[in-house]
Order: structure tokens, then sequence, then C-alpha cells
């Protein structure tokens, strides 16, 4: 990062008789206790698990312009990852204990991803590996897709010439995009028809020498033809051509020229969807190659069967509470938050704002992030948020601890539970309060309660899914802004 950290000695006198006040009317205007509707979040436990989805209506051809329309904006369908298929799970504890495993699978592939980037001390030069390989080169066992797979919310996109709409993972922790191709050497099940490059007349094979190719992290070769290949962390892998495809956005238009991957061998991902929308701050994300000014979604409740959207370049919410967006030099992927502290029924935690901060080596910092499930905290600063809303739920009935949560309630006798008021608080005294559902969750169907926040060994801290549901978070890369507007779905 070229920015230094702010110390606050230089300015002692100012923040002595100044920043009290400021952060007064700032805690005074969060409510410090919200009502979460325990009876309706138990029976959303077992209306997932009723839940069968309807088979995916084919979207009419015609719904997909082939041109881009008057204005620059794209919008698409966001639906969370169960809508796709009924879960097969026997009851609500096994279904979030799956979510869990998979989120832990999450926070390991990104921690793996960022110390890979800090420890590329050497600046990569795509030239150094230009590697031929043979097409029993991307022959490899394939390990059964149950149970694996990260993504938890998907779209539906647009492909080819004329296009054909496919349910893509949004991943704002990834760059590539990809969906599974014919020939299939190795495809997992998903709801839509696989993809035929032979059916799409805009369909064209990168060279090793393309621009796209060159900013690959690592650069393989197939007959002239640019090869990527890209893990995940939980043994899930994908490998394959990178094409460059046009880009339909529904009825708002589409882009032409845009790299993906063609995955001929894809191993345990992201059950049910077609592949992944790479949303990070890299050069091969969609965001970067749509040349997006900004992006926004909204995450629907994980056990709803509604809807929200995924808009690029669209205005955010006027009510939008906004905080810095920070760029990793090291990790351009990340789109770091400027939070400067938390607070519990309106009191501000005595955590260091320099917690928070991304150091000069790029460890550290906050990062706002759709495919982690459970918001990571350092541990200090987790155990200052969790102790303190325990102090604040001793009236609340506790229950063992599940999983990666230590923090549980037993609330099977409440219809209703009154909540502290967990905050998020960044420059400028602006602070977002998180609603109550959105902080305490179900993990089974008898009333057991946990707190959705956990501690991480990662240098870097990352909000997660939970914590953003609905909330509008818009990223406007032009001013580099985060905003956050409650209700905004």
């Amino acid at each position: 990062m070229d920015e230094k950290p702010f110390h606050f000695s230089s300015l002692f006198f100012f923040f002595f008789f100044f920043f009290p006040t400021v952060l007064s009317r700032s805690l005074s205007e969060t409510p410090h206790t919200t009502i979460l509707d325990v009876s309706a979040s138990i029976q959303k436990t077992f209306d997932v698990l009723s839940f069968k989805p309807q088979n995916q209506t084919p979207v009419h051809q015609e719904e997909y312009l082939t041109t881009p329309p008057p204005s620059s904006s794209f919008s698409l369908q966001l639906y969370p990852r169960d809508s796709l298929y009924s879960s097969h799970h026997k009851d609500y504890r096994t279904l979030v204990l799956a979510r869990l495993e998979r989120d832990s699978a999450r926070v390991d592939f990104l921690t793996t991803k960022l110390n890979l980037a800090l420890n590329n001390t050497k600046k990569f030069d795509p030239k150094s590996i230009h590697t031929e390989i043979q097409p029993e080169g991307l022959s490899t066992p394939v390990a059964s897709a149950k149970g694996q797979g990260s993504g938890e919310y998907i779209s539906r996109i647009g492909i080819g010439t004329p296009p054909k709409p496919f349910s893509m993972v949004l991943d704002t922790g990834s760059d590539i995009s990809w969906l599974q191709c014919r020939p299939c050497l190795a495809c997992y099940q998903q709801t839509d028809p696989i993809f035929d490059p032979s059916s799409s007349s805009s369909y064209s094979p990168l060279t090793c020498d393309s621009s796209a190719c060159r900013s690959l992290e690592f650069q393989l070769c197939m007959g002239g033809t640019c090869v990527y290949d890209v893990s995940y962390g939980d043994g899930s892998s994908t490998t394959g051509d990178l094409v460059s495809e046009t880009a339909s956005f529904g009825s708002s238009g589409s882009v032409p020229k845009i790299a993906i991957g063609c995955g001929h061998l894809n191993q345990g991902l992201f059950v049910g969807s077609a592949g992944l929308l790479g949303l990070g701050g890299d050069a091969l994300s969609l965001t970067s190659q749509i040349k997006a000014s900004s992006f926004s979604y909204c995450l629907v409740d994980r056990d709803a069967t509604s809807s929200s959207t995924l808009d690029f370049n669209t205005p955010r919410p006027g009510d939008s509470v906004t905080a810095p967006l920070h760029r990793n030099s090291r990790a351009a992927t990340f789109y770091y938050v400027g939070l400067t502290g938390l607070s519990v029924d309106g009191e501000l935690l005595s955590i260091p704002s320099s917690d928070f901060d991304i150091s000069s080596s790029g460890n550290g910092g906050i990062i706002v992030d759709s495919g982690t499930t459970i918001t990571r905290l350092q541990t200090q600063v987790y155990n200052s948020l969790r102790d303190a809303f325990a102090r604040k739920t001793r009236d609340l009935p506790s229950a063992s601890g599940v999983a990666l949560f230590d923090t549980c309630y037993d609330l099977s006798s409440k219809k209703n539970a009154k909540v502290p008021t967990v905050a998020f608080h960044f420059a400028g005294g602006k602070s977002l309060p998180l609603p109550a559902k959105n902080v305490l969750i179900p993990v089974d169907s008898d009333g057991t309660f946990c707190f959705a926040f956990a501690a991480t060994r990662s240098s870097m801290s990352i909000i997660g899914n939970v914590q953003q549901q609905s909330i509008r978070v818009s990223f406007d890369l032009a001013k580099s802004l985060v905003g956050f507007s409650l209700g905004k779905c």
C-alpha cells in the first residue's frame, strides 16, 4: 500500500477534545438493541429442508440483448445457492455443519491466496512460464462432488452468441470467470446444459501471447492455446482453455470479447451451478474487463426463496453508510474496507483502529467477501467482541458451542428475543448497525442460535455474507468507497 497508517499521537489534543463528541453522537444514533424473530427463524429452518426448486425455466433468447443498450448499466438476478437444488440433508443442523465446513475451506483458500501473493516478492514475468502441455496432461482423478463447493450465491448470465443463460456463482474473492464446457474430461453435475463452444459464433480461444493470457498467474499452453488452471483450497479445481466470449446481462445488454475460462476438467466445484463469476479487483475479473465504475449486490437471507440483483454502473442508494475502499497492492483481488471499530449495545469496544489497518508488508486489513459465510476477526478483536456481547446477553439461556461457534443460546422457549446491537464503525463517525438476524443465527430447528462471528489465525479479517444479508453493498470503484444500505434488496 502507498498509504501510511494514521497515527493518533500527532493529533492528540484534537481527538482528546473533539473525538468524544463525534463518537457519542454516532453511538447515540445507533439502536442499542434489536429484536430477533425467533419463531420465524426456526420456521425457515423447516422450510429450507422442504423446499423443492422448480425446474429452471429456460430464458428466452430474445430476453438477452446482443448489442449494448443506450445505458452502460447492467443488472442480473441474484439467488441463494440452495435455490438451485433440494437439500439432501436430513435436518437443519447437518445443513449448517456442511455450510460451515465449506466456509472453513473458503477461508483457507483466501488465506492461501493472500499468503502466496505476499510471499511472491519477485514480480511475476509471464514469459518465464510458457509451458507446452499435451492433452493427456489434463487428466486427473475425479472426486465426488457431494459435500464440496464453496459458492453461496448465484446469478444468471448469458454466454455466447446466441446467448444461453447459465447459473454462475458470485465471487468477489476471485478474478477468473469460467464455466464448464464440452467436451468434458470431467464435469460435475449442474442444473443447466453444459456449454457447447460449437453452438456459439463468438467463441474464440485465446493465444498464449494475448494480454489476457499474460495476466494469468501461471501461463500454460496447449497447441498454441492459452490454458488456465485454478484451485480453490478445498480439493476443488478447474482447468481448461482461456477464451474470448460474449457475456449477456439479461435485457440490460451484452459485452463482447470477455476473457473467460472454458473448463474441460472440473473437480467438485459449486454443485448445481455452471461455473463462477469472478468479481475481484484484478485485471481478469468481470468488473475490470467491462470497465465497471461501480457494482453492487444485495444478498437475501440464505434460507429465503426470494432473489435480489447484482448491478453494474448504477448509483449507490442515497442513504448508504460509506467507508473508504482500500486496495492492497500486494493482493489486488480483494476489496478492503476502512473499518475503525466495533460496538455492542451502543458501547464502543476498546480496540485500536490499527488492528484493522493494512501493514506496509500487505498483512492485516479487513475485506468484504461475498463467498465467506461467517465474519472472521483477529483473535484479540473477536475475543473483545464476543466477551462484550456475552456480557450483554446474560439474561439469555446459554447453550453448548457448535462447530466454530463458541457462543450459543437456547431460545426454544421464546418467540422473540432482544439482541444487543453489533455495529461496524467507519471513518467520520459513520456506523452500520446490524439486524439481529445478522448477528444470531439458528444452527438447528430446536431453537439453538449462535453468535455468527469467529476468530481467524490469518492476518486478514473478513466480513462474511451473514453480516451482509439484506444490505445492499456498493463498491464505488471510481471514488474508492464502499456503501452499505439496509433493506435495498
